[in-house]
């Protein structure tokens, strides 16, 4: 269960990426459902200010001793060193020795590697820093066209906006779909993107002026039951085709196909967690329409039969 969060920060830390862990985290969404978290921001200085990478600063009020409890310790990005601070790696060590979830955002990764908690494990980083990750860490399995990388006890995410798909992924994981779901739809969001990080390499998401296709993508959860397609979907955005299948991926990282298959299942599976529905009506709310399909596209997101995941997550009465 996730109660307590620890944030360690250092010097030259990322704001956009310990952003991310405080909007996951550290915000009360109790009026949503979603249950309180703990949240601490922890430093070796407790109150004295650090410097960011973006030449502001930020003053941690905690210090590492918070750690010691923490059920989940997480570390933002920051610029990359030849060294870092041992009491911090000592502190993650100590909590990962414990059986703390640990979990890196972009560059926060070289932290954990410093530490010695990658070595033979798959982990992943942003696509920027690989080679010289794999230069400092021979010996972590690195995937670098992943968004995330779930290890069990250590998570580790690619760049930046990656870092909410992994924070979402564990909170999916600890607390269910409907939580993470919450949360997503507060920060208007995708609660689950379909895809990695390669597409990202060689062509980067391209800049535009045109609004975000959030509102589409808002339609699209809401009425996962009728059927979708490029032309109808393009005239909901006002935008041609050829404009819409771009952006789309620019800004989901999969194919709208892709992307409606995965909501689906994330339906069924809140369906399968929360109610008593049969498969084949599941199927039906779902926008699957049948139960083949259903199964089908199910096992190949979720990896198990729908049966076999109600019977580990469902928690209705």
């Amino acid at each position: 269960m996730l109660r307590k969060i620890a944030v360690v920060l250092m010097e030259d830390i990322a704001l956009f990426e310990f952003g991310v862990l405080a909007e996951v985290f550290g915000l009360d969404r109790t009026d949503d459902g979603v249950p309180p978290f703990d949240f601490k921001v922890c430093s070796t200085t407790p109150g004295v200010p650090m410097q960011t990478s973006s030449h502001s600063q930020v003053i941690a009020p905690y210090g590492l001793d918070e750690l010691e409890d923490a059920d989940l310790v997480a570390v933002p990005a920051t610029n990359w060193r030849q060294a870092y601070d041992e009491r911090v790696l000592d502190a993650l060590r100590k909590a990962a020795a414990r059986g703390a979830i640990l979990l890196s955002v972009c560059s926060g990764a070289f932290v954990l590697g410093a530490a010695g908690l990658l070595d033979g494990r798959p982990c992943t980083t942003h696509w920027r820093y690989v080679d010289r990750f794999r230069r400092e860490f021979p010996t972590a399995k690195m995937d670098p066209d992943v968004l995330f990388v779930d290890d069990g006890n250590v998570i580790t995410s690619a760049g930046t906006a990656a870092g909410i798909d992994a924070c979402l992924h564990l909170v999916r994981r600890e607390l269910g779909s409907a939580v993470a779901t919450r949360i997503a739809r507060r920060m208007v969001v995708p609660p689950q993107r379909d895809g990695g990080q390669r597409q990202y390499v060689e062509v980067p998401v391209p800049e535009c002026s045109a609004e975000s296709l959030q509102p589409v993508l808002n339609w699209m959860v809401d009425n996962l039951t009728i059927e979708h397609t490029v032309p109808a979907l393009a005239r909901r955005a006002q935008m041609s085709e050829r404009t819409f299948a771009r952006r789309f991926v620019a800004e989901t990282g999969t194919t709208p196909l892709k992307w409606v298959t995965t909501q689906r299942v994330l339906r069924a599976r809140t369906l399968l967690e929360q109610t008593r529905m049969g498969i084949e009506q599941i199927a039906t709310e779902s926008g699957f329409g049948t139960a083949a399909l259903l199964r089908h596209h199910f096992r190949r997101v979720v990896g198990v039969p729908p049966q076999d995941y109600r019977r580990t997550f469902q928690t209705a009465g």
